[in-house]
Parts: C-alpha cells; structure tokens; sequence
C-alpha cells in the first residue's frame, strides 16, 4: 500500500507523482488538519441526513450521494486547492488547464456490497489513447476507511495495460485503508470500487475529480456554481469551476471571460477585445503588414 504522511512535513512531490503514475494510485496520510476535518463533518452531516439513497446497483441501493460541495462547505479551498493535490494533478495531467471535474459526497451504509470496479475516464465515450491520462480523483476520507467500513478499493498497476479490462481478479485488490483526513488520489484509467460495509456504521467520504479543461465535466459547474454563488468564491476557485477564458475566445461570455458575470456592476453591453496565441497575433500582424505593403505599392 503507497501510503505518505503530509503531517510529517515537506514532500517531495516529483516522486509522489512518479509513484502515482507507477501505481495508478497513492494515500496521503493526515492531509488536512483536525479542524478543516471537523468542520467539514459538520457542514456535511444535515445533507447526509436528508439525501436519499441512490437508484442502481453501480451507485448502490445502500448508498448516498449528493454534490455541489463547494456551496456545502464553508472551506473548500481546503480540499479542491489543497496544494500537494494541485501539484500532482497538475504532472498527472501534464499541462496547466485543468478544471474541476466534479465534487460528490459519498455515505456507504452498513450492509452495502462492494461496487463493480470500473474506470472513471469511461464517462467520456470515447477511445483513450494511452499513456494520456485524462482526469485524476481525490477521494477525502471524513471518517477512517477500514477494510471492513466500505474503504474504497483499487488495483495496483491497474492503469498499465489494457483499459478495457472490467472484470479483475477479486485477490488484485487492495483496500485504501486510511485514517479520516487523509486523501486517496488515483488516477482516471485506474479500476476502483466502492468496499462492502461489514460494519455497524456509514462510511463517509467526499470526491474531488479533476480533467482536463477541454472536456466536459461531469458536474455541470455553471449550474452548480451560477454566478449567484461563484461571488463567494476566492479567483482561484472561481477559476477552477470555469470562471475563465480559454484559447481565444473558448469559454467566452459576451466575448469576454466569464469571470465577468462574478463582478456586481455588470453592463448590458461588453467591449469584445482579442485573446489569442502569441502566434496567431503575430501570424494577423503579418497579414496586415502585407496589406500595408501592397498598397504602398
């Protein structure tokens, strides 16, 4: 089991991330402290209370979800910017446009059975080219996942190989035994399920999923987070739900980016202004200059 203690100082994220690339998965062991921990159990615990159990035998008859947990949580930037997250997302998903993907409360209730394993990148229905990875997750645990309590399961190297692989061998699997606070962070190609509860208790947990920002996410973010609730936001949040502009106009709200809708004066009509590549504005100069030349001409 690839387990790392955040509490016991500096990481050295560049081995981390090979290590999450080798193995498709790791723990980080005490990633928030006692208080974000015991804060976010408790902005957490009414709406575990009112959620319903879920439909399905993938999500599971005995098992609760909800999301929009940026607006549930009164510290999200904890968990969603915490910043040994960032950095291994970042190197996993090899550029810097990333956004998040989704966030999803999780309580598996006593008597629940394991979950199918599957692969999270298959939500996008379309061929994966390997080695590219296309998103990486985060499952916090709020209470200490036991191999008996539901820990969620993953299979070393699972992401090596073939990925249409969906039905591994029962005794590859390992359970992400961890206590409450730390992190799982494995990547999208890697297969995973959700563990049986043998115990007397729920176990819960929360998932932050992060993708490339040229896919669609799985939680529509602008009806997650309309601009209503993305004002209380700090920008790097804001941002990593899709208040930003992308690649010359991608993303754009009346021609500008949509970081604009966060302001409180906003006019009915916005000033279109150029976004693009170094490359493209120099590629339009240089027509113009031709231009230029021919009618001097």
């Amino acid at each position: 089991m690839t387990i790392h203690d955040v509490s016991t100082g500096a990481l050295d994220v560049l081995a981390l991330s090979e290590r999450l690339r080798d193995e498709g998965y790791l723990i980080l062991e005490n990633a928030v402290g006692g208080w974000a921990l015991e804060r976010a159990r408790d902005d957490l615990a009414p709406c575990f209370a009112q959620a319903p159990f879920c439909d399905g035998l993938f999500y599971g008859h005995t098992t609760k979800r909800f999301g929009r947990l940026l607006s549930r949580l009164r510290d999200p930037d904890v968990f969603a910017l915490h910043p040994v997250i960032m950095a291994l997302v970042q190197s996993a998903l090899g550029d810097a446009s990333v956004q998040l993907n989704l966030t999803q409360a999780i309580e598996i209730h006593p008597g629940a059975p394991v979950q199918t394993p599957h692969r999270d990148h298959d939500m996008w229905r379309c061929a994966k080219t390997p080695p590219v990875t296309y998103m990486v997750n985060v499952m916090w645990a709020l209470d200490g996942f036991t191999a008996d309590n539901g820990a969620t399961r993953v299979w070393p190297r699972s992401n090596h190989g073939d990925w249409n692989e969906m039905l591994p061998r029962e005794v590859d699997a390992r359970s992400a035994v961890a206590p409450a606070g730390s992190a799982i962070v494995f990547l999208g190609q890697t297969l995973h399920s959700g563990g049986a509860n043998r115990s007397a208790k729920p176990r819960r947990g929360m998932i932050f999923s992060y993708c490339h920002d040229w896919l669609l996410p799985d939680e529509n973010p602008w009806l997650a987070y309309p601009p209503s609730v993305a004002r209380t936001f700090s920008p790097a949040l804001a941002d990593l739900v899709g208040y930003r502009q992308r690649f010359a106009g991608l993303n754009n709200f009346e021609g500008r980016s949509p970081a604009e809708l966060l302001r409180g004066d906003l006019p009915e009509f916005f000033r279109f202004a150029d976004d693009m590549s170094p490359e493209q504005q120099a590629l339009i100069e240089q027509y113009h200059a031709s231009l230029d030349g021919l009618a001097a001409a």
